[in-house]
């Protein structure tokens, strides 16, 4: 049974499995099969933030999740780490819900638990950000991956404030996320990216053209969403992500990176579902086998220059895809 005070915390901050249907949001999608699939990740997200927030032990909550089919199972941990993430901060950052989780059970959904904490952040005041974010000292890709949780974040604000985020286009204030606040904003743009590619179903074109609304200068980072969210939540088939890569034209390099992260993400978690091979192949010209190996030959455990390793990780991704090499053609 969940107890009085978490099912207050649910009622007040987890949306409805409805409420995050495309129908539901508000979205301008006609229903399919693979719409249908695509849904069924936020409510997979929603699904485990209920059990975080509602449980009286950790081990009913990963007794849960170990429960949930594996290509959906990283999400409903996106959505325990978020309420665990809350919890932590609501008792004033001494709790260790969120570290025990990604330390056990939550280790090979690294990548997707820290897109989790960052729904927790668009739900908390930021004075607790700092003290939300767990101790993760020898856990690998770990600060460099932190990055995410901003990723998260925009995805957030553009999935659930479609209109401010993504009609308005507004943009976060920034915030000194491993000091870098003027890299916020780009991270967050990634988030947002992979939210376009939710909010219009996955189809090329119109993804394409929301991308294309907004300002020259985000729209890099836009592409590296997009291809994380193509590549990682799938929804479309070959000859529409064929579409999709003539659409990012000049921005092929980014849509392959999001597409390698994306594979070793999923590659990491242990399961590597065809929708994402399929993506690896279409959008990158790489087996699933080619791109893990190039996101670790590129791992950046240093920032420099100003830049965090994040961004130095993925510079040298893109890198491998520059309009010189030939590859990516638009």
């Amino acid at each position: 049974m969940p107890t009085v005070f978490g099912s207050l915390r649910s009622l007040l901050l987890a949306p409805s499995l409805a409420e995050v249907t495309f129908a539901g949001r508000g979205f301008p999608v006609t229903p399919s099969e693979a719409t249908r699939r695509l849904e069924a990740i936020p409510q997979a997200v929603v699904c485990g933030f209920e059990w975080g927030i509602n449980a009286r032990d950790r081990w009913e909550v990963e007794r849960r999740l170990a429960m949930v089919e594996q290509e959906l199972r990283g999400f409903a941990y996106e959505g325990a780490t978020m309420a665990f993430t809350v919890l932590d901060a609501m008792g004033g950052g001494r709790g260790h819900r969120t570290r025990d989780l990604l330390l056990g059970p939550g280790r090979p959904h690294l990548f997707l638990t820290y897109i989790g904490i960052g729904f927790a952040f668009a739900r908390l005041p930021r004075v607790l950000w700092g003290k939300a974010m767990p101790d993760l000292t020898g856990l690998p890709y770990h600060p460099t991956m932190s990055w995410l949780a901003v990723d998260g974040y925009g995805f957030d604000r553009a999935y659930f404030d479609t209109a401010r985020w993504v009609g308005e286009q507004r943009t976060p204030t920034p915030y000194p996320w491993e000091g870098a606040p003027d890299y916020f904003l780009r991270a967050s743009d990634q988030g947002v990216g992979r939210a376009l590619w939710f909010i219009h179903g996955g189809r090329p074109d119109d993804v394409t053209a929301a991308v294309g609304r907004f300002a020259g200068h985000r729209r890099a980072d836009l592409w590296s969403g997009v291809g994380l969210a193509a590549a990682f939540a799938g929804g479309a088939e070959a000859e529409d992500l064929a579409a999709l890569r003539r659409g990012a034209a000049e921005h092929g390099a980014e849509l392959a990176q999001g597409v390698v992260f994306a594979t070793k993400a999923r590659h990491h978690a242990g399961f590597v579902p065809p929708h994402t091979e399929t993506a690896a192949w279409a959008l990158a010209d790489l087996s699933t086998e080619a791109a893990v190996a190039l996101a670790d030959d590129s791992a950046v455990e240093r920032g420099a220059d100003g830049l965090p390793a994040y961004e130095l990780w993925r510079g040298k991704v893109r890198a491998h895809f520059a309009p010189q090499t030939g590859r990516l053609p638009g």
